[in-house]
């Protein structure tokens, strides 16, 4: 098979275990390379890293949440809207910054929050955040390459780090087409502690990342997105029979690298 993966999955719109929402803004802000939300961040080295590991170099734009307050209004457009499929509430006053790392929490009722990067807009292109969630398994935690144009499912996704109701499981979902097609992989991991995920998009292939460890590809060129694409992070409610309960995502950064044998701006 041309598709070397673990696991493929063909899905209808709004499938279970999939966390983007067709209602997401479309990219406004500064593209790669201009004004301050394209400003390199002083990053700190992690050695489990698909950066360190595979020599990504320098990062060309991002946030290390070393602020406190409010996602950094240069770099991050909040959602204030309805929840996922319609499910609660997304609501800026639930993303918080602490000096070290940005908290999305999510209430009970299913108030939470979401955000789309201002930054890294760019077509092929290498992502990575260092992540970790808990709470009740109504959450799911999400770290997305969205289509600039919003035009989904048409111009593809790429969740390259959802949880789908357990917090001892990860999951990559990648959906193209305008049928919204999907290749999957799943993996055991303890979701409570930080992990580094990673996407590297290429015109060859999409390839995914934990700890500097690959365990997802598809090398379809059918598959590819058309356009460029950015970060999205989200805490998104997904209510079932269960008694309902919070929810928290905690990020520790956000890094944007150039793509394979390009010359960084």
């Amino acid at each position: 098979m041309r598709r070397q993966l673990i696991a493929v999955s063909v899905a209808a719109m709004f499938l279970s275990g999939c966390s983007s929402p067709p209602a997401q803004p479309a990219a406004t802000g500064a593209a790669l390379g201009s004004g301050p939300a394209s400003a390199v961040p002083a990053v700190t080295p992690v050695a489990d890293s698909a950066a360190a590991m595979l020599d990504w170099g320098t990062p060309i734009a991002g946030d290390e949440f070393d602020y406190t307050g409010e996602p950094d209004a240069t770099k991050w457009t909040v959602y204030d809207s309805p929840g996922h499929a319609g499910n609660g509430i997304r609501s800026p006053r639930q993303a918080r910054v602490d000096g070290s790392k940005l908290v999305i929490t999510g209430t009970p009722k299913g108030t939470s929050a979401g955000m789309s990067a201002k930054f890294g807009l760019q077509k092929y292109g290498r992502w990575e955040v260092r992540a970790a969630g808990s709470g009740d398994d109504e959450y799911h935690m999400v770290s997305i390459l969205w289509p600039d144009t919003g035009n989904w499912p048409c111009d593809g996704e790429v969740d390259y780090m959802e949880t789908s109701g357990d917090w001892g499981l990860i999951n990559f979902f990648h959906h193209f087409g305008c049928s919204n097609s999907k290749t999957s992989v799943s993996r055991a991991l303890d979701l409570t502690q930080f992990h580094n995920y990673a996407v590297d998009w290429s015109p060859g292939a999409i390839v995914g990342y934990v700890d500097g460890v690959k365990w997802f590809e598809d090398d379809d060129p059918t598959h590819q997105p058309p356009g460029s694409m950015h970060q999205t992070l989200q805490l998104d409610w997904f209510p079932d029979k269960t008694a309902n309960g919070p929810g928290e995502m905690r990020v520790d950064w956000v890094r944007v690298y150039a793509a394979s044998g390009s010359t960084p701006p």
